[in-house]
């Protein structure tokens, strides 16, 4: 473990922190957090943090347990992850994201500067996910998906009562969603599909299809 003589890491003591971890200026590492072999945080990076959510909250869900880093993962600059994520192996999360409890980031993943995950998402291996893209609270990310800078995912309907049910979409394996795309609750997006950038997806996308446009209509 490694960081500058006048800002150690703060490691709080039931942390499990693997030997030859590299930990920059400034990091945070909460109770219960586990970083495995050969793991890289770069500096102001906090793991670990605890949510702090309003009582009318619809992503209350389960108490977080413990953060886990599998090995050979990379953590950038400033990034904050909450208890009771876990991040894959030799995935990398970018400068400045954020990623919120009990989420899962499969093995190989990125996620890009700036970008934010929701509680309860579960993202899959080999996942690209670009810079200021907003995966929302319970969306289910398959394997060598593709999310373009700027996407926007959503899971509430806000048609008839606020009752806190969350529906987020679901990206299937191997579909490319383009810059700026907006999914709208609850819809599929088929394997090897393509959403083209600024497209907004109001309907489910089948398997292989292009779709375009506002509302998104298949080519």
């Amino acid at each position: 473990m490694d960081g500058h003589p006048a800002s150690q890491p703060l490691v709080a003591a039931s942390a499990s922190v693997a030997d030859d971890a590299l930990i920059g200026a400034n990091v945070v590492i909460h109770e219960g957090v586990v970083i495995g072999t050969g793991v890289v945080i770069q500096d102001n990076v906090v793991l670990g943090k605890l949510p702090l959510l309003s009582a009318s909250s619809a992503t209350q869900g389960a108490a977080p347990g413990a953060l886990t880093i599998a090995a050979g993962a990379r953590i950038c600059s400033g990034a904050i992850i909450f208890a009771g994520s876990s991040i894959g192996a030799d995935s990398i999360i970018g400068d400045q994201a954020y990623i919120r409890e009990r989420s899962v980031i499969g093995e190989q993943s990125v996620i890009g500067r700036g970008s934010g995950v929701d509680p309860d998402v579960v993202i899959g291996a080999r996942v690209s996910i670009q810079s200021s893209v907003y995966i929302t609270a319970g969306t289910v990310i398959e394997d060598e998906v593709f999310v373009g800078p700027g996407a926007i995912t959503t899971n509430d309907r806000l048609s008839g009562p606020l009752d806190g049910q969350l529906d987020g979409p679901t990206l299937c394996r191997g579909c490319r969603i383009g810059a700026g795309a907006i999914l709208l609750p609850g819809v599929r997006i088929g394997e090897k599909a393509l959403v083209a950038a600024g497209a907004l997806v109001s309907s489910d996308v089948a398997d292989g299809a292009l779709v375009v446009g506002v509302p998104a209509r298949e080519r």
